[in-house]
């Protein structure tokens, strides 16, 4: 049991990639998380207007999906991770995760510098590693949105460079995520809506 978990709405407007059996873990041990996950999805829209507004620290699309989870108890979450060897304290320091529920940790990559992938694969690496995390999903956009980009005049701000399908897959391909099972869910072009 795979992706095909998951309902066929979601499989026809994102494109879905899994390791390490996310998605039955997701379904099976985390029940109202999984079921988070399939509203926000299933509910979201890719809008017109979410593309062409001017950038800020957060986008639309990612306020959309944290208002949406953070209503439903998930929340934004630092760990303070230390080892200690003889005594001795070592700071492993990791990032703040989008959102978290009850050990599955998600992260939304909308229009970063591809390099956040990194941050973000290692973060759950090492967090699943000292136990605190169970499963990690990215949100991401799938590469072909850059035709609509270009024909709104966007282009330029959703470069090569900047996070999509096709700079995080070959991370999480060449052990970018260690043994943490993953979710990644590419927004497509079927999501997109003229709304204005």
């Amino acid at each position: 049991m795979g992706i095909e978990l998951l309902p066929q709405t979601i499989l026809s407007t994102y494109e879905v990639r899994e390791w390490r059996h996310a998605c039955a873990i997701l379904k099976e041990d985390f029940p109202n998380e999984w079921n988070d996950i399939v509203e926000v999805l299933e509910s979201f829209t890719l809008n017109k207007s979410y593309i062409v507004s001017p950038g800020g620290r957060k986008s639309p699309i990612s306020n959309y999906i944290d208002d949406f989870l953070y209503q439903r108890d998930w929340e934004e979450k630092s760990f303070d991770t230390k080892i200690l060897i003889d005594d001795l304290e070592h700071e492993t320091p990791t990032h703040k995760i989008d959102c978290l529920k009850n050990r599955v940790a998600l992260e939304i990559e909308w229009n970063n510098k591809d390099p956040f992938f990194d941050r973000d694969l290692n973060n759950f690496r090492l967090l699943f590693e000292l136990g605190a995390i169970s499963v990690g999903v990215i949100i991401t956009r799938c590469s072909g949105l850059q035709k609509i980009f270009n024909e709104l005049g966007k282009g330029k701000s959703y470069g090569n460079s900047t996070t999509h399908m096709d700079k995080l897959v070959p991370r999480i391909e060449g052990g970018g995520g260690g043994g943490c099972p993953i979710l990644v869910l590419g927004i497509s072009e079927q999501l997109y809506r003229e709304d204005i």
